[in-house]
């Protein structure tokens, strides 16, 4: 392990098939004045919104309601959310839904006290908050991003055709987190895949950098290989409560700041992927699976001894007799099987980009330091052809 590092995490998980119940013990420590953030109203067909609002009237909260938040929240929305938790006076936001629905609860916390255009200070110059924030509590109902248990927050400004993420300090980390993995069983395959693929990602864009010999790559090592065998499983029932639980814990770990020490980490894969989206509007996992392998197969000789000891130790490749070159390579083509197999969009062609875009997205592309290759504005622009 190199470099010095502080670690802390403040978020409280309640986990399991009665971890609801465990909201009665959060609330009485907030106000009276609760925001109910979700999605598009599948919580209202499934059953979760009317358990949580039954909890909420039986601790005497006054309940706001903010819903519509869409797969990749916009700033415009951002807008509509702060003028909503302003007008209750909101003393708890609460986020029910996926990783778009925490991300955006957590975008209007540290926003309805600010004095600035929340955009431009959060998602253009990343500046920290310096006013008060309002607390966030997210109960899960998708796995992938793993924003119930981080700081981070992704917006999508349309008009600037730019999808960007800040990862706010531990201030604003959600308060607490409930997990409940039977509240993921009615989640259409498609979502469902997509959010396998961005735990994947997560645990790869962390994974595939530095060359030291970092506890933090056998613990990525181990989720990795979790993650492919629950998957397996999750694919073929998706009602198997072993495997879609071990998903969701998996995506928990994957980006609450734990494996990330020690790293300097490598979040190109999102960079492009978010690119991508701010011209398409896609699903996010599927627009960093569309671009990952081109990426990766780029980037290759740069990382190689990295390359071929995930392939060996994730995807089991026998290494005698091979070159690291060959072991490497035969890794990224089992992943690209194991991708298909599970049913992954595997070219941004397949979520709306023609070629006559790609300009304008290498444009949207923000480009990172930390991996094994900085990239140049021709490489990115290569890559994307490559993902077509």
């Amino acid at each position: 392990m190199l470099g010095n590092f502080t670690y802390c995490n403040p978020t409280k998980l309640y986990f399991g098939k009665d971890a609801l119940d465990s909201l009665n013990e959060e609330l009485p420590k907030y106000g009276k004045n609760v925001l109910l953030v979700y999605g598009g109203g599948s919580i209202k067909k499934n059953g979760i919104y009317d358990k949580v609002v039954g909890i909420l009237k039986a601790n005497g909260k006054n309940i706001f309601e903010d819903g519509g938040v869409m797969p990749n929240p916009s700033s415009d929305k951002l807008e509509e959310g702060i003028a909503r938790a302003k007008a209750a006076k909101a003393d708890l936001i609460l986020a029910v839904g996926g990783g778009s629905v925490c991300d955006y609860a957590k975008a209007v916390s540290v926003s309805v006290n600010c004095c600035e255009d929340p955009w431009e200070k959060y998602f253009i110059k990343f500046d920290d908050v310096d006013c008060d924030i309002i607390p966030v509590g997210c109960i899960l109902t998708m796995v992938g991003t793993g924003s119930e248990m981080n700081g981070g927050s992704v917006i999508t400004n349309h008009k600037q055709k730019l999808k960007i993420g800040h990862v706010f300090g531990e201030n604003v980390f959600p308060k607490f987190s409930i997990l409940n993995p039977e509240f993921t069983f009615t989640l259409p395959k498609y979502q469902m895949v997509s959010g396998i693929y961005d735990i994947m990602s997560h645990i790869l864009e962390q994974y595939f950098s530095g060359e030291d010999d970092n506890t933090s790559d056998y613990i990525m090592e181990g989720l990795l290989r979790s993650l492919i065998h629950s998957a397996n499983i999750a694919i073929e029932n998706p009602l198997d409560y072993e495997a879609r639980s071990n998903i969701m814990w998996i995506a928990t770990w994957a980006l609450n700041t734990l494996v990330e020490k020690g790293k300097s980490t490598d979040w190109m894969v999102h960079m492009l992927g978010q690119a991508v989206a701010a011209h398409t509007d896609a699903t996010h996992g599927m627009t960093l699976a569309a671009v990952s392998l081109p990426y990766y197969r780029h980037i290759l000789p740069y990382g190689l001894k990295k390359f071929a000891r995930y392939a060996v130790n994730v995807w089991n490749i026998e290494p005698s007799g091979k070159s690291d070159t060959q072991i490497a390579q035969q890794g990224l083509d089992a992943m690209q099987a194991w991708m298909n197999k599970i049913g992954l969009v595997m070219n941004i062609s397949k979520l709306g980009v023609s070629g006559d875009m790609i300009d304008a997205i290498v444009k949207s592309t923000l480009i990172m330091d930390g991996g094994y290759k900085t990239l140049t504005t021709d490489e990115i622009t290569s890559i994307l052809k490559n993902s077509l």
